[in-house]
């Protein structure tokens, strides 16, 4: 058995005194359950393929190691002893949940698969990708069951931590280096008006653009944070524009809200916002932006993990894959 070292208060002396801890050699649970099952050190060394000699020492370790005979001899046998009766209720599932652990990856059965799922994503992204998302999963797996959470930062706590098994948005230099990506598609940035407003049916100037009133959005509205850079800000200022910023969002759903009911410009991105923008005028922006490539995110842990492996293509189908 492996070692390590604890050391203990003596309250006489007032010192420390290190003395080893024993570590469970987990090997033994096998051993002690074909013993038991056995109950003969002849037939249980033969199934483990050990020598007779190598079995008992084996089960001397087991005895020392439980402090219990285990087995003891009665005639010509080995009948177990009230302890070892007590063991081998616990030891069945024990060996077989090791088994499962240790054995190849099996193919998945999606029909009988039962698993929760947590995404973390924007409105948007639910607003127009997630009822498709919902329906291949329950034809494809009618016992998973998914959970959309808000996306109100870009650190990677919850992809690393487990409570988030899917993520999408932006690469952003703010995630973990081994959180692995994978590109969903491709967007462009684009200026959205109520029917009726001023600049449709115009080719306004840049200049005009940044005059007119505008919802930004911003995941820290309402904070210093919300003036930060972002691409259309980014895209007017090498211009030495700059936007007239009237009111500041969260997010898409309440910033194309507030442009239904007032002569507010917001720009979004074109894809992302496709369902939210019904009934509202898109329109070209006149000046240039960088294109948007929205990615799925997970952490290496479910990287071969069969059932995320379906999920993560599903959610590539159902957002046309990298294009």
């Amino acid at each position: 058995m492996h070692s390590t070292s604890a050391c203990d208060a003596t309250p006489a002396a007032g010192v420390l005194c290190c003395r080893p801890v024993s570590t469970p050699d987990f090997n033994l649970l096998l051993t002690l359950d074909v013993l038991l099952t056995e109950q003969n050190v002849a037939r249980a060394a033969k199934r483990l393929q050990l020598s007779p000699s190598a079995m008992s020492r084996a089960l001397a370790r087991l005895r020392e190691t439980t402090g219990d005979p285990l087995l003891v001899r009665a005639g010509r046998g080995l009948v177990p002893t009230p302890r070892a009766l007590q063991l081998r209720e616990q030891l069945g599932p024990l060996v077989q949940a090791a088994e499962a652990v240790l054995r190849p990856l099996q193919r998945l059965d999606l029909g009988m698969l039962e698993r929760a799922f947590t995404l973390r994503c924007s409105d948007g992204f639910v607003e127009n990708f997630g009822a498709a998302l919902v329906d291949r999963v329950a034809a494809e797996a009618p016992g998973v069951r998914l959970r959309f959470v808000q996306k109100i930062g870009k650190d990677s706590t919850g992809l690393r931590d487990g409570s988030v098994d899917l993520e999408t948005g932006v690469v952003s230099s703010v995630m973990g280096p081994e959180i692995r990506t994978q590109a969903l598609f491709r967007d462009r940035w684009i200026g959205v008006v109520r029917k009726g407003h001023a600049l449709i049916g115009t080719r306004p100037s840049a200049e005009t653009f940044a005059r007119a009133r505008h919802v930004a959005v911003s995941r820290h509205a309402g904070t210093a944070a919300a003036a930060d850079a972002n691409p259309i800000n980014d895209a007017l200022a090498a211009l030495g524009l700059q936007r007239q910023v009237v009111v500041t969002t969260s997010g898409y759903v309440a910033a194309l809200a507030l442009v239904r009911g007032t002569d507010l410009i917001a720009c979004v991105p074109e894809r992302h916002t496709a369902n939210l923008r019904a009934g509202l005028h898109a329109m070209e922006l006149p000046f240039i932006t960088p294109p948007l490539s929205v990615s799925l995110f997970w952490h290496p842990r479910f990287q071969a993990d069969a059932a995320h492996v379906w999920l993560r293509g599903v959610v590539m189908g159902c957002c046309g894959g990298g294009g």
